[in-house]
């Protein structure tokens, strides 16, 4: 069994199949894999309709392009501050109501 193998079976439960593996090299379930790129999708799409680019997103949320990208691509595992200071940035309605309230 080749080392990333191993790796991926000793992380995961018996019977569960293993999803993707985060940029922090967390292995995540298969659900949890399809969350993040759902949720990239719609950060995506968010910053699209806004008519901004990564680099802008960046520079006014205080996280870097990069990670922003691996965001939108479903593989950076975002904690919820993160998400919150997209979500300001963009305005995104769920998230920036809850600030403001």
């Amino acid at each position: 069994m080749a080392r990333n193998e191993a790796h991926l079976c000793a992380e995961t439960s018996p019977g569960q199949p293993a999803g993707a593996i985060s940029a922090g090299g967390t292995v995540l379930s298969l659900y949890e894999s399809e969350f993040l790129s759902q949720l990239g999708e719609r950060v995506r799409t968010l910053r699209a309709q806004r008519d901004m680019s990564r680099r802008e997103l960046a520079r006014q949320s205080g996280i870097s392009e990069r990670y922003i990208a691996q965001i939108e691509a479903g593989r950076g595992n975002v904690s919820i501050v993160l998400l919150l200071r997209l979500a300001q940035v963009i305005r995104w309605e769920p998230f920036a109501r809850a600030v403001e309230e």
